[in-house]
């Protein structure tokens, strides 16, 4: 017990680096090529933090976990959403630019109920699954994700703000970038592994360790770049990851999943998942009370603390 908990130790500490090296490097890499920090959050970085959930997905899902495969991605979003931009959010009053308030923020609500829709075959009786088809439909919805991004890579002029500049050479850039990935994503290994020993050891369900401890240690990568995007004034980013992220988790970790192996559907997830596309319209809503497009620290705590409840309740309910 001992060494899994220095492990962890060392997984969270190599998730910090990692974050604060690929949050550097993805940001000159964004001014120096014109390209917003707002696309280079919901791509390079949201890709790079959604590793973990995807390598840890395909095992579960070829070693037939499919409760720790839903657990982990929808879990995941939420703590992402609730927690995470909470965080965030308390950090600094985070600014959404238009276009995530209208295009970013509703894809990621299409996707959660279109995962509704599908893991529930359709609302139709039979028993419930994520089919290879249904893989292949979440998948393309991740292609037009991409389309959607690529067409909007550069800056806007009117959207490029002053930022600290920092002469670093491509070879430096790309260093910061790979060297930060591979931190996060073993870092985010230490820490799962280590995390679901110690809780299998205390005898906890799958579907509970899939929605809170797998799920939290996954989205510690996320966690770790959006703190340190927000404490580095880097809104964009923050916003970015974590948006990009969910949407990534929903269509592409769960549509890689599917395609290894059609997943049996529990309906208890579905209480997680309408509580994720509440979370979203919160957020959607949230945009237009207050200061207009602007996440403010009382509606970050609000975000924090309903889901640390939530996730209390979930423990209650295996104790």
């Amino acid at each position: 017990m001992i060494l899994q908990l220095v492990l962890l130790v060392l997984g969270l500490i190599l998730l910090v680096k990692g974050a604060d090296w690929l949050v550097d490097g993805a940001s000159v890499l964004a001014k120096k090529n014109n390209v917003s920090d707002l696309a280079i959050g919901l791509t390079i970085v949201a890709f790079g933090t959604s590793a973990p959930e995807l390598v840890v997905n395909a095992v579960a899902s070829s070693e037939n976990y499919p409760d720790i495969v839903f657990g982990n991605v929808i879990g995941s979003n939420n703590f992402n959403l609730f927690i995470i931009l909470g965080l965030a959010g308390l950090i600094t009053p985070l600014s959404v630019q238009f276009s995530t308030v209208w295009k970013e923020i509703p894809f990621s609500l299409l996707a959660a109920a279109l995962l509704f829709f599908l893991a529930n075959n359709y609302f139709m009786t039979e028993s419930s699954e994520l089919s290879r088809i249904d893989a292949l439909i979440l998948l393309g919805f991740f292609l037009a994700f991409l389309y959607y991004v690529a067409n909007h890579l550069k800056s806007d002029p009117d959207e490029v703000e002053e930022t600290e500049n920092k002469d670093y050479t491509t070879l430096k850039i790309w260093g910061l970038i790979l060297v930060g990935l591979a931190g996060l994503v073993g870092g985010g290994k230490l820490v799962v592994d280590n995390a679901v020993a110690m809780a299998q050891s205390l005898g906890v369900s799958e579907k509970i360790i899939g929605l809170t401890i797998v799920a939290a240690g996954t989205s510690l990568p996320e966690l770790a770049t959006s703190v340190v995007a927000a404490m580095k004034k880097k809104a964009d980013i923050a916003i970015g990851n974590i948006v990009g992220s969910n949407i990534f988790n929903l269509f592409l970790i769960l549509g890689v999943s599917g395609l290894i192996r059609p997943l049996a559907f529990q309906p208890t997830f579905n209480t997680d998942i309408l509580i994720l596309a509440g979370g979203t319209m919160f957020l959607f809503v949230a945009m237009f009370v207050g200061k207009k497009h602007k996440l403010d620290r009382w509606q970050a705590f609000f975000l924090l603390t309903s889901y640390l409840l939530y996730t209390g309740y979930l423990i209650g309910l295996e104790m």
